[in-house]
């Protein structure tokens, strides 16, 4: 049985966990700031699927994404052939297929948090900022960004946990290999499974504690003035 502060067993999920966090919260803030400037500022047939598109991945269980996934993504599929072609190794079992369903999963929460705040920008005031001559960059830069500060770091804090706890869809795209893919969630849940209660109870506590910050911190967001 594995030691409970042993670097494979307690140290390796907490770091690759915190690191595909980080990385997957920064691509999906990109991805979800771009899909939400997008869809309150464009009207065009369809716009509720487009936006009903964005959200399953919020009520599909994650099985069922991670499948879907593993679909796409996996040897057989040109796009998995594609990358293993151009990375030398598969997307599957791997930390970029673990980044991946974190971006996927967290997508949509970030998304509507994002939306959300553009959406209560003031209309009025861009209007007049556009007829003193401001562009679109300076307006999205000086005015929207800043006026929806509080959403923009509620989503990226959302997107941070919901990747940090992700575990269907990567168990099943990147699998649970010590050492290389095994994330806090994947090792809570089979260490269980080993029987393994002193290990899981450990990394429990270092998840709910890291997710009991970032929630605290989204409170205390929600309420400044």
């Amino acid at each position: 049985m594995s030691t409970v502060w042993s670097w494979e067993a307690v140290g390796f999920p907490v770091t690759l966990s915190l690191q595909i966090a980080c990385l997957s919260s920064v691509i999906v803030f990109m991805l979800a700031t771009l899909a939400a400037l997008w869809m309150n500022r464009v009207h065009f047939p369809g716009q509720i699927v487009v936006e009903t598109l964005f959200m399953l991945p919020l009520v599909l269980p994650p099985s069922v994404v991670g499948l879907i996934l593993l679909t796409i993504l996996g040897r057989r599929s040109w796009i998995g052939q594609f990358a293993e072609w151009l990375t030398h190794q598969p997307i599957v079992f791997s930390v970029t297929g673990a980044v991946i369903a974190a971006v996927v999963v967290a997508f949509p929460l970030v998304y509507q948090a994002l939306k959300t705040g553009f959406a209560l920008v003031n209309r009025e005031v861009l209007e007049s900022a556009r007829s003193q001559g401001a562009n679109e960059l300076q307006l999205l830069w000086f005015m929207v960004f800043p006026l929806a500060w509080r959403s923009l770091v509620t989503g990226f804090v959302l997107g941070f946990a919901r990747a940090l706890g992700e575990f269907g869809a990567t168990l099943m795209v990147a699998g649970n290999i010590p050492g290389k893919t095994q994330t806090l969630p994947t090792a809570i849940y089979f260490a269980v499974d080993a029987g393994n209660m002193q290990l899981a109870w450990s990394m429990t506590i270092i998840t709910v504690l890291i997710s009991f910050v970032l929630l605290l911190a989204t409170s205390k967001i929600r309420g400044s003035d």
